[in-house]
């Protein structure tokens, strides 16, 4: 596609749909819920490429957003979250994906086996670039909730990532004992979109 095939279908598209750069089809659903709220449409594209090593979730997502944009030229944001639990330290923190494929919510529990302080935050950046911003924006979701004694989920359902473990403060149920819509009301990627969808729609 050349540069200004990329500038037109920029314009086109601007205000009407964006893109989510992500191959996880969980955390797309999500975010897709949430748009359609505010009257945006949004594709999903498997683009955002290999993370860079950061402490900071933040410079993560807009690296990335950066060189999904530069493989797509469409108006796309990405999402990257970590967990943050507090008698670790912080850990896994941004690394949580890389725990969790690692050591799994089992070795998140056995971590905290015996340790009073189970609170944690779950957080999440969305970082949005279309070409014409002159670098990413970004937008900063959290949850705070603490570190159950073990997996919680519905019967005959999986989970996502660290959700069966993470039980948000003001209910009783971790991310995984929840539907889409009612995890929406409590978690961090929610968050972070709904502030999104809000300055994006004023792109319009």
């Amino acid at each position: 596609m050349s540069k200004n095939a990329n500038s037109k279908c920029e314009f086109k598209l601007r205000g009407k749909v964006v893109f989510f750069a992500t191959g996880n089809i969980n955390k797309f659903n999500e975010a897709r819920r949430i748009l359609g709220e505010y009257g945006v449409a949004v594709g999903m594209l498997k683009l955002k490429g290999d993370e860079i090593q950061s402490e900071s979730l933040q410079e993560i997502a807009e690296k990335s957003v950066q060189y999904a944009y530069s493989q797509s030229g469409l108006p796309i944001f990405v999402e990257d979250a970590g967990l943050f639990i507090d008698a670790l330290s912080g850990f896994p923190g941004p690394y949580a994906a890389y725990a969790y494929k690692t050591i799994h919510n089992s070795g998140i529990v056995k971590l905290m086996e015996g340790v009073e302080d189970r609170k944690a935050t779950f957080r999440s950046v969305i970082s949005y670039f279309d070409g014409e911003t002159q670098a990413p924006v970004s937008f900063v979701g959290e949850s705070r909730g603490e570190i159950t004694t073990k997996e919680r989920r519905v019967q005959g359902k999986a989970g996502f990532g660290f959700d069966p473990i993470f039980q948000p403060a003001g209910t009783s149920r971790t991310f995984a004992e929840m539907t889409i819509q009612e995890k929406n009301g409590y978690s961090h990627r929610a968050d972070a979109i709904h502030k999104f969808a809000q300055w994006y729609i004023k792109l319009r």
